[in-house]
């Protein structure tokens, strides 16, 4: 699907929803008549649960209402298909309970068509309370900690104006979405905070993010297995690991990613800035037609880089090439600061040597002043257009 048609999908899913609401006016289940109270204290599962339901499973649209006020949320999964469409409005703050869990996500939406989230409420997820617990970087068969926002199977909706904070793992994660739009939104966590992906998706097209900030631990936009038609823009990435492709390769039975489009975003002191990442190993598969454009970086330590021999684990075997082939990637003027003496580096596979690798008006100077910048290439194969600074490896 083209990105136009992508946009026309969702213009259309906003009007459907205003339209359908304006002309069957929407019915307002106010989560406070279900025994849901803001104090803080009380664990409101059950509370939220039947609101759900009830707002789901009316006739014509509805609004799902949450008023201002703190309001505690154990795991709960909202699920669809709904009968009509249905606007999450929140406008108080959800907190998760303290401490780990058991389960894999805070709030997960299963099936839902048509959903409009917004309101300028927070979902706080409590990680300090559960970060410690985080061993995932010395033992590679761990328990993730819960995601803040899961969204499995959502199609044709909207998130808007609402805010992550403190997620004990992903704040917000996409799988097998299509046509989701994701803006204004803003999601916060310390630069320590581990795991804490900003937003995460596999196995989605679609989607597209825009004017949106994002601080966190790790990631602030991380594409992953079988997603296409990705477009991120006007996205604000510092503190994190900056906006990458991957990681790739880990997962048997992995699905091609393709159609991916990064522009006029900016990053500040993030320890990458856009980046592809495979892992070393023999599962195969096909990671092209990708445009990073317009871009501004402050101090990152990696602007822009491919590494094919990804690990973030303590131990691992890089005995294997990685079989990811990635090819068809352009860099459109991008510029600003390096932290670091290498502001471009290409890590190929040898195996699978990078492939129309296209760079035009590149331009870093040395944050740190001192010596020149650098380039560092490894079996890849591309073009350079335009000024170039630093000077290009191929």
């Amino acid at each position: 699907m083209a990105l136009q048609t992508v946009l026309a999908a969702i213009l259309f899913t906003t009007f459907l929803f205003i339209s359908s609401a304006s002309a069957q006016s929407a019915r307002t289940v106010n989560v406070r008549n279900y025994g849901v109270v803001p104090d803080g204290r009380t664990d409101n599962q059950k509370g939220f649960l039947r609101a759900w339901n009830d707002a789901c499973n009316g006739n014509g649209a509805s609004i799902l209402y949450v008023p201002k006020g703190v309001y505690v949320l154990g795991p709960v999964v909202f699920s669809g298909p709904c009968r009509g469409p249905i606007m999450f409005l929140m406008t108080g703050v959800l907190k998760a309970l303290p401490g780990p869990s058991a389960v894999s996500n805070w709030i997960n939406f299963r099936n839902v068509n048509l959903m409009l989230l917004k309101g300028g409420g927070t979902f706080d997820g409590q990680g300090p309370s559960a970060w410690r617990f985080n061993n995932c970087a010395k033992d590679v068969n761990c328990k993730p900690l819960p995601i803040n926002l899961k969204f499995d199977s959502v199609t044709n909706s909207r998130i808007e104006f609402v805010k992550s904070v403190n997620s004990k793992q992903t704040h917000i994660s996409l799988h097998g979405c299509q046509n989701v739009n994701i803006t204004k939104v803003e999601v916060l966590a310390p630069a320590d905070s581990p795991n804490t992906d900003g937003i995460k998706m596999g196995r989605s097209s679609g989607i597209r993010i825009s004017n949106t900030r994002i601080s966190t631990g790790d990631d602030c936009v991380a594409i992953l297995s079988g997603s296409s038609n990705i477009d991120v823009s006007n996205v604000h990435c510092g503190p994190g690991h900056g906006i990458s492709i991957g990681s790739l390769g880990k997962y048997r039975g992995e699905l091609n990613v393709h159609g991916v489009s990064v522009t006029r975003c900016t990053f500040s002191q993030t320890d990458n800035g856009v980046r592809i990442k495979s892992w070393a190993s023999p599962i195969p598969a096909i990671a092209s037609n990708f445009l990073f454009q317009d871009i501004v970086m402050d101090r990152v330590r990696n602007p822009i880089i491919i590494d094919q021999t990804y690990c973030p684990h303590t131990t691992c075997g890089k005995e294997a090439a990685s079989h990811i082939q990635i090819s068809d990637v352009t860099y459109r003027n991008i510029r600003g600061t390096s932290s670091s003496d290498v502001a471009v580096s290409f890590e190929c596979s040898k195996k699978f040597p990078c492939k129309n690798i296209v760079m035009t008006d590149i331009k870093f100077d040395n944050s740190n002043g001192g010596l020149p910048l650098k380039s560092s290439c490894s079996n890849v194969i591309g073009r350079t257009f335009g000024n170039q600074s630093p000077r290009p490896c191929f």
